[in-house]
């Protein structure tokens, strides 16, 4: 059965059990905690959290995930691998262990016929939490394993938490036995190699406390509603399924093994080492794939980096199996066409996949040899020393210059005998990203090297900005460059960065988004400027566009910055420094101000806060600010030493370095912070502050967006404009708007249940005259017929079994019915026990009216359901049924 399969069968199955079928998240978390999904439960974690109300009590999926913790093992064992997907079904608050372990048991065992995977019962090993009773006795009493292939094993491997204080709970994990070919026998608690695990259930019922490890930590209480969180490994099913050794023989890696074997001349199966070297390639190009078809690109940060590292690994890994030339095009090829048949999204996105990929790969073979000379040298020097360990900063070059990831270096020099000072290499990279946090700050540099940059600052000196005071300024045109290129001129059209003398337009910094405006020249040329930005220390860059006439450097000119857009950004500014204070009053010191930025009329201000503000506080906040600016403070700036600032109790902002002397701005008696940009003169020129709510953005950082001043009423107006016609709606006061909204949707939802119940009566008023046409066939009551258009899968399954209990007496019975359903045909069969032993078994005839129908459909030997493409052919599939009875009875 192929992956393919495999995934559609989950996901069938569940659809018809009621589960919504939520598709597979991007692997780019939406989750600052983490670089990418690393389970399957990830995309569904603010449901079970509480943070979210899910869109349905019920979901399935089979979920992309990426772990690189044990990439060092990727390809030496059976079991560890980069990529892999996590099928899993889900329940928010709705059914419980029964439901979910019977699930797991029907799809597992029902044959493949009928729509499950197959699987022979017997050997299947159940692993359940020692203390956990309930999950032991309805694995032995209701599903029928034998008590000898149930072991209770302790919290470590059977009792799931988050690793935090949150939901948690004990697991039951279902195993499949491989036979004796893989190891003695015992089961799961003998032998993971042989007994495999497939599938974890994870019920979800106790909140824990803090602690640390897998089982360190108290049990706080039940939740308030109890949760199932399942996973099966596609993977590992696939290896059984087609019975294989393990996964990297499965459809969707072996193709990528053969074809890494073509392009190097070496077999699959020959040796040991050929095989591991093989089965990374695999790993490392489908997870490659995969990533860039999420979006990610190779880097030297973050998920650019995995990327990058896994990507060259797979590269380097072709040569020394002898490969001579690229070797990516081919092999991405192999894996979108196998992965292509899941995600149909990487076929169409062939073309970028593959030009990121190839252009990694070229990258890297560019630098390879270059890279490698380097790495023997250092070797050769490190022997002649006597050393057996090899500098850190060699490790560093490797990387940083020639692009060489850490893990390949501890390859190569392990190839040669010899360790790595990784400690050494680590305080160089931290070093490096303390340097790349600085350049961040002094970010958007055009095309320009920053050399041409620093020659401007030592042929002109510092740029002078004069925004604090003036709007408009005389200036002189000192650095002009196009393209990053110095430049004497630059035409009409041109994309220029100009350097003035001196410049009322503020640089992009502290939060603050950077002034627009115009340069006029002397001559008449007009540059519009659409950013500022600081490279350099002292360099101040307008970028924009010539949009009239020459602009030469020399020339005299007059700077005019956009006025009303300045203002807006000052009110927000200003407001952000008091919604810091307020924050701090309200929740502590440790509501530290971690990052913002001010734009025109709105901001964002991220803090520390090791959990969600109460909207009762956020309100005191909010209340507190505008309070603030009725008090007319007016705002200072001062520069000082920055012992005195800190002597005043001035509040330093996120992530700024600071001199010797310091601009500290303050508002009256109530705020006083470090900072360079610009402000109101008096806090009553914000007008209004409304704080538009507030939400996590990392794990103990949250963050509030508000809007300042015009904009501001005007949001508040809508507000107004829509409580007023909702008002006027209800018949009600403003005050009275919850309850009275309340109260009608308590209705309508009443109303809706009680249509629903009266549908569905008229539904199963159908019943007794369907039971009474039922028509003799060889001795079968055979009932049939099409019921109105629209009846639901669940109406018509309580409608055909309805019908198939008033068939009195003991006769054999058949029941068989037909709707159309948002376009596409619909049947539900039943049979009796005695239409049974006659060898007439629901699912079969389904198959059957399904296959007329263009679809399919599976079930039970009692109850089954099918459906198709063409309603036309309802009446072909009806007479299909009454042959196929005929036939066997």
């Amino acid at each position: 059965m192929e992956s393919a399969e495999i995934c559609r069968r989950w996901l069938s199955f569940f659809e018809e059990r009621g589960h919504l079928v939520v598709p597979s998240a991007s692997l780019i978390a939406d989750d600052p905690t983490l670089l990418l999904v690393p389970a399957g439960m990830v995309p569904f974690k603010p449901y079970f959290l509480g943070e979210a109300r899910p869109p349905h009590p019920r979901a399935a999926s089979v979920q992309k995930c990426v772990r690189t913790p044990d990439i060092e093992e990727v390809g030496k064992t059976t079991r560890h691998g980069t990529f892999f997907q996590m099928c899993g079904n889900f329940s928010f608050g709705d059914y419980f262990k029964e439901g979910a372990i019977r699930y797991a048991w029907e799809l597992l065992t029902t044959s493949v016929a009928d729509g499950g995977y197959g699987l022979e019962p017997e050997r299947l090993w159940i692993t359940v939490y020692e203390q956990d009773d309930e999950a032991e006795r309805i694995w032995r009493e209701d599903i029928g394993v034998p008590a000898e292939r149930i072991q209770r094993l302790g919290m470590g491997p059977n009792f799931w938490s988050m690793g935090v204080p949150g939901p948690c709970g004990p697991c039951s994990e279902i195993n499949y036995d491989r036979g004796p070919e893989f190891g003695p026998e015992g089961g799961p608690a003998v032998n993971e190699e042989r007994y495999v695990e497939i599938w974890n259930l994870v019920f979800m019922q106790y909140e824990r406390g803090p602690g640390e490890g897998k089982d360190d930590f108290p049990i706080l209480g039940d939740l308030p509603a109890r949760n199932i969180d399942t996973g099966l490994g596609l993977e590992r099913l696939a290896m059984i399924l087609q019975g294989v050794q393990n996964m990297y023989e499965t459809d969707t890696l072996r193709v990528v093994i053969d074809k890494a074997g073509e392009l190097t001349g070496v077999r699959y199966g020959e040796s040991e080492d050929t095989d591991v070297s093989l089965r990374v390639v695999a790993d490392h190009m489908r997870t490659s794939i995969m990533l860039i078809g999420d979006g990610v690109t190779p880097g030297n940060e973050g998920r650019g980096y995995v990327l990058r590292r896994i990507m060259r690994r797979a590269v380097r890994t072709m040569r020394l199996l002898g490969a001579t030339g690229p070797v990516v095009a081919e092999l991405a090829d192999v894996v979108l066409a196998a992965m292509g048949k899941q995600y149909a999204e990487l076929l169409t996105d062939r073309r970028r996949i593959e030009t990121v990929a190839l252009a990694e790969e070229s990258a890297f073979l560019k630098t390879l040899k270059a890279g490698t000379n380097i790495l023997d040298g250092a070797v050769t020097e490190t022997r002649a020393a006597g050393g057996t360990v090899l500098p850190g900063d060699k490790a560093f070059l490797l990387h940083d210059t020639w692009g060489i990831p850490i893990d390949l270096t501890l390859e190569m020099a392990a190839e040669q005998g010899l360790s790595v000072d990784e400690t050494g290499f680590r305080r160089l990279m931290t070093e490096q990203r303390d340097r790349a946090k600085a350049d961040a700050r002094a970010k958007k540099q055009g095309h320009a090297d920053l050399s041409a940059y620093r020659a401007v600052a030592d042929a002109a000196g510092p740029s002078r900005f004069v925004g604090y005071t003036e709007t408009a300024a005389e200036s002189s045109v000192v650095g002009l460059l196009v393209d990053g290129v110095s430049a004497p001129a630059a035409h009409e059209g041109d994309e220029v960065e100009v350097v003035l003398d001196r410049t009322p337009f503020y640089a992009e910094g502290g939060g603050q988004l950077a002034d627009t405006g115009r340069i006029r020249l002397e001559s008449g040329a007009v540059v519009e400027v659409r950013d500022v930005q600081q490279p350099v220390p002292g360099v101040l860059v307008h970028k924009g566009e010539v949009q009239v006439g020459e602009v030469t450097v020399g020339a005299a000119a007059h700077c005019l910055i956009d006025i009303q857009r300045r203002r807006a950004i000052a009110r927000a500014h200003s407001a952000t420094h008091l919604t810091h204070q307020a924050l701090r009053d309200a929740l502590g010191p440790t509501a530290a101000q971690a990052g913002s930025e001010n734009s025109p009329g709105r901001f964002r201000f991220d803090f520390g806060s090791p959990a969600a503000v109460p909207g009762s506080v956020l309100g005191d906040v909010e209340q507190k600010i505008n309070e603030v600016l009725a008090r007319e403070l007016d705002v200072t700036a001062e520069v000082m030493s920055m012992d005195e600032a800190r002597k005043q109790g001035a509040i330093a902002e996120f992530g700024e370095k600071y001199g010797d002397r310091v601009r500290v701005v303050t508002i009256g008696d109530y705020s006083k912070e470090l900072c360079g940009g610009t402000h109101v003169h008096n806090t009553a020129q914000l007008g209004l502050v409304k704080l538009l709510g507030e939400s996590s953005i990392g794990s103990g950082v949250r963050r509030v967006e508000a809007l300042v001043g015009t904009d501001a009423y005007r949001f508040l107006a809508r507000e107004h404009a829509v409580v007023a016609q909702l008002t006027e709606l209800v018949k009600g006061r403003p005050e009275e708007l919850p309850e009275r909204i309340s109260g009608v949707l308590t209705r309508l939802k009443d109303a809706e249940k009680e249509i629903e119940r009266f549908r569905a009566e008229k539904v199963l008023q159908a019943a007794g005259p369907l039971a009474e046409t039922a028509r003799d066939i060889r001795g079968v009551a055979l009932a049939t017929g099409r019921v109105p258009d629209g009846t639901t899968a669940d109406d018509l399954r309580r409608l055909v079994l309805d019908v198939r209990g008033r068939i009195t007496g003991d006769r054999a019975a058949v029941v068989a019915l037909f709707t159309v359903l948002k376009g596409r045909p619909l049947t539900v069969v039943a049979t009796n026990e005695a239409a049974r032993e006659r060898g007439l078994k629901a699912g079969d005839l389904v198959r059957t009216a399904a296959k007329t129908l263009g679809g399919g459909g599976g079930g039970k030997p009692d109850v089954a359901q099918g459906g198709g493409q063409d309603p036309l052919a309802i009446d072909a599939a009806l007479a299909a049924i009454e042959r196929q009875v005929a036939g066997i009875a």
